[in-house]
């Protein structure tokens, strides 16, 4: 059996939320994976960030590195797609109406390997994730704040990572509305 065909009670049992202290190291994979991904896709990215809580310093976070990879149109996907594959990457959840597909990678048969990433690949400008990660480096208080609200949920509802991440939903849209009242047109 490959994990692509294991129940989701059986992935949250083998792949558990843990959460772990900020470690400067989080930025090094991220440059490390940075480097891999741009020479695998080349043109096809418009931009590459780091993004979610390993990019938010002081916090907190599950030891997984979160990449948005913005691409300029909806033709390049299937190019992207293919290529992901192709080089292990595991294809979590597409849907190409609203123009957003998600990959892992150090995801195995025995659990988490070394390194683990989540990339998402969306429209370039669709970025509200480089909003809400610059907002939380640039204000502590909330940035505590969402990590307690994370330490809170993933008490209440483990091992369900589904629920975890629905009801942290109206904090990060909320810290996104003030982002970008505060940064304007940044991105």
């Amino acid at each position: 059996m490959n994990i692509t065909e294991m129940s989701l009670k059986e992935l949250w049992e083998l792949f558990p939320i843990i959460f772990v202290d900020y470690d400067k190291s989080f930025e090094g994979q991220y440059f490390e994976e940075e480097k891999i991904l741009k020479s695998l896709l080349q043109e096809n990215v418009k931009r590459i960030s780091h993004i979610g809580s390993t990019a938010i310093k002081n916090i907190k976070t599950k030891p997984i590195v979160d990449i948005l990879i913005e691409i300029e149109n909806k033709e390049g996907i299937d190019k992207i797609k293919d290529i992901l594959l192709k080089n292990g990457y595991i294809l979590m959840n597409e849907d190409l109406n609203d123009f957003k597909i998600s990959f892992n990678k150090g995801y195995t048969i025995n659990g988490y390997d070394d390194n683990v990433f989540h990339i998402h690949i969306k429209k370039y400008g669709d970025c509200d994730e480089l909003y809400f990660r610059d907002y939380l480096n640039d204000n502590s208080e909330k940035a505590k704040e969402y990590e307690n609200l994370k330490l809170y949920l993933y008490e209440k509802y483990k091992p369900d990572r589904d629920l975890y991440t629905e009801h942290k939903k109206d904090f990060v849209e909320g810290i996104v509305e003030l982002a970008k009242m505060k940064y304007k047109d940044r991105y």
